[in-house]
Order: structure tokens, then C-alpha cells, then sequence
């Protein structure tokens, strides 16, 4: 599984990405997947019900993309909350179960 973070020059998450499955165990059984994907979509949920733009969110079967788009200063920093949490969730597993199973990726965000 892989977790990219997109993050600006001041070190604000704008975007994130999860693909792929972990392999821990058989699907349905994953914890691994499971957690990530628990963490993940409460993440979207969150954003989507406190900000006033909702992100830009695209699902596929084993595939997430969330990007914050034409949002406020003060709504950007406040979703930080959530998606720093999110990130910190996700890093504790990968410490538990091992970089095998999450492989997590920083990326410099820039605008178009």
C-alpha cells in the first residue's frame, strides 16, 4: 500500500493519495488495510462536514485521492487537524507493521 502526501512550502497537507492493498493478511482479514482505510475515509468525512468547499475526492477499488482545492487560509489551517491526525494514524501503523505493508511518500505540493 502506498500513502503520498502532497504538502506546500509550509509544510500544509493539500493532497493525499492511498493506493494499492497492504498484504497483511487475506482480504477481508487485513487489519493493515482496514486501519488505513478507517483512517482515510473518516479524513474525507471530516473535511467534507467541517469545511465549506468540500475537497476533491475520487474513489476507486483500492484507490483514494483527496485534494483540498479553492479553500480559505483559515479553513486550510484548521483541516490540518484532521489530516495531520490521518498522517500520524497512518505512520503508527506502518512503525507497527512495517514499511512491507505501507510504503508512505512526501511530496512537495505546488500550485498549477
Amino acid at each position: 500500500m502506498r500513502f503520498i502526501v502532497w504538502a506546500d512550502e509550509q509544510g500544509r497537507i493539500r493532497e493525499f493519495e492511498l493506493s494499492g492493498h497492504a498484504g497483511f493478511a487475506e482480504e477481508g482479514s487485513d487489519i493493515v488495510c482496514a486501519g488505513v482505510s478507517a483512517l482515510s475515509i473518516a479524513t474525507v468525512n471530516g473535511l467534507e462536514h467541517f469545511l465549506s468547499v468540500a475537497p476533491r475526492v475520487q474513489e476507486e477499488d483500492g484507490h483514494l485521492t483527496c485534494e483540498l482545492l479553492e479553500i480559505k487560509e483559515q479553513e486550510l489551517e484548521s483541516a490540518q487537524w484532521i489530516l495531520q491526525t490521518m498522517t500520524l494514524g497512518i505512520e503508527q501503523i506502518q512503525m507497527t507493521y512495517g514499511q512491507d505493508y505501507i510504503f508512505i511518500d512526501r511530496r512537495r505540493w505546488t500550485p498549477c
